[in-house]
């Protein structure tokens, strides 16, 4: 039952008695935001709450917490950048301090001068693993690190420096795209701030530039800019794979609401983009450009990924080809039954709502589970479910399997075998696969029983969903519900479609416009 307060607040959101643009509060309709909320004083009073002087709004608390947290996460590391990184291998494993991106620097050619995707790299890694925009951000990184005279400990310092620099502004634009992602609600992206993962793994390597340009997209899309949103996320392909998934839910969503122009504007920015930043690599260094394909495909069952608790355990190999085939087929059923749910769900999802569920497909389902992938999910967790007791029940999931990982490691490279052994190692990903089951399952639930879905619960209905924001429903699968307005817009579009819904006199059932 909600409290009187939380009665209050949403009747008084309704009723436009507080017309402060920004008066959805963690604080009042969340238990434990407002437990949290007793470290610093409590829930924010009357003028904090209407901005006060000014000085100080959502978007830049939000700001100067995520900036506060990524440092705390570099501090972290300063066992591994004062001397674990280059002496022995365990050391940096036994306190979990782990990054590739010194080991990167002298790895792929960085300290020698060598050009990413043009020069070949002596062993076997031919060429940069990595899209062509994540190789440009290693080179840029690499510029600035090119000291002369320093030695090769102090280059890859100096390196790592640089790209935490680079990374922190990244996290601070993730922050931000999703404090202003959903207008009345700039507040809950103090979960995107204060997540423990993100401080843990945002260093490790190079993804959160792929994050970072897939918020901005998510926050063009909020905003009706098709054309931006394509284009953003056509960038984040170029520097991870995973964005471009998130083409599948907008499809579908659009699908059901009649938006193919929109659609079309995304999809046609998207590969505009992408081409623009691949075609010159493509062109003049074809082998170095097709290397992360390549790779992405030989390479075997890995770290994190259900598939190597079923080879450990059985102790009994699969092969590359075979994995590739079951998990293409898995991903391709979880996506065919996130599509059946935003056809036939009662309201249409949100669009944050359906990229979740997709991205976390994508991993579950996926041959390798890099601890720092948990970043892909973090903003679309708190645009999907900001709800701060599932998403800390998430986020402890996923730091037991970020320690899990590096005790392993250590376990497996120390002469003594100190750390975690592969039944613990297997203990922390069921850990990590059944934290992300679970926030998927209280999504699909939100789908489902919309009227559970605490951004629907003060009247709107896709604060992030641009276009599709209040737009009425053109095809579905069976009943679906009819929004205010439905029947005028529908006068002026013509019928809704619906595939599965009976006849009115029983005779059969079949496409019919709805009445």
């Amino acid at each position: 039952m909600p409290s009187a307060e939380q009665t209050s607040s949403v009747y008084e959101e309704r009723s436009g008695a507080c017309p402060a643009p920004h008066d959805v509060r963690p604080t009042r309709r969340d238990r434990i935001a407002a437990a949290g909320s007793e470290l610093i004083g409590g829930p924010a009073g009357h003028w904090a709450l209407r901005g006060g002087n000014g000085r100080f709004t959502p978007v830049h608390v939000v700001a100067l917490v995520a900036i506060g947290m990524f440092a705390l996460g570099m501090v972290q590391k300063l066992p591994c950048y004062n001397w674990a990184w280059f002496r022995g291998t365990s050391s940096q494993y036994t306190h979990a301090c782990y990054s590739d991106i010194p080991h990167l620097f002298v790895g792929r050619g960085f300290s020698e001068g060598l050009v990413p995707y043009f020069d070949r790299l002596p062993g076997d890694m031919e060429y940069l693993e990595y899209p062509v925009l994540t190789g440009v951000f290693m080179q840029v990184a690499s510029w600035f690190s090119g000291v002369g005279g320093s030695s090769g400990q102090d280059r890859q310092q100096l390196y790592w420096m640089v790209n935490a620099g680079m990374l922190m502004i990244c996290a601070v634009i993730i922050a931000v795209c999703v404090a202003r992602t959903h207008r009345r609600r700039p507040w809950d992206a103090l979960l995107v701030a204060l997540a423990p993962a993100l401080a843990l793994t945002a260093t490790i390597n190079w993804d959160l530039l792929a994050v970072a340009l897939t918020a901005a997209a998510m926050l063009m899309w909020s905003r009706g800019r098709a054309l931006a949103f394509g284009i953003l996320i056509g960038l984040a392909t170029a520097a991870k794979l995973y964005p471009v998934l998130l083409l599948g839910p907008l499809l579908v969503l659009c699908w059901r609401a009649g938006k193919w122009r929109e659609f079309t504007t995304a999809a046609l920015g998207a590969a505009a983009a992408w081409l623009a930043v691949n075609l010159p690599v493509m062109l003049l260094a074809p082998e170095g450009w097709k290397k992360f394909y390549t790779f992405s495909q030989e390479r075997g069952i890995d770290f994190g990924s259900f598939w190597l608790i079923i080879t450990q355990r059985t102790g009994e190999s699969i092969d590359v080809e075979k994995v590739n085939t079951y998990a293409t087929l898995l991903m391709l059923l979880a996506c065919a039954g996130i599509g059946l749910l935003v056809l036939t769900a009662p309201r249409r999802p949100r669009f944050a709502q359906v990229a979740f569920l997709v991205v976390a497909a994508f991993i579950l389902t996926n041959k390798v589970y890099s601890p720092q992938y948990v970043l892909w999910l973090i903003p679309l967790a708190v645009l999907a479910r900001p709800r701060w007791r599932d998403f800390l029940v998430w986020q402890a999931c996923e730091v037991m399997y970020y320690l899990g990982i590096w005790m392993y490691l250590a376990y497996t490279t120390s002469p003594k075998h100190q750390g975690l052994p592969a039944e613990g190692y297997q203990l922390a990903i069921a850990l990590h696969l059944l934290g992300t089951l679970y926030l998927c399952a209280v999504v699909v639930r939100d789908v489902l029983m919309p009227e559970r879905d605490g951004v629907r619960q003060d009247g709107s209905d896709d604060p992030g969903g641009g276009v599709l924001d209040k737009a009425p429903d053109v095809f579905v699968l069976g009943a679906a519900h009819r929004l205010p307005g439905q029947a005028a817009a529908e006068a002026e579009e013509g019928p809704r479609v619906e595939w599965g819904a009976s006849l009115g006199d029983g005779s059969g059932t079949g496409p019919q416009p709805s009445a």
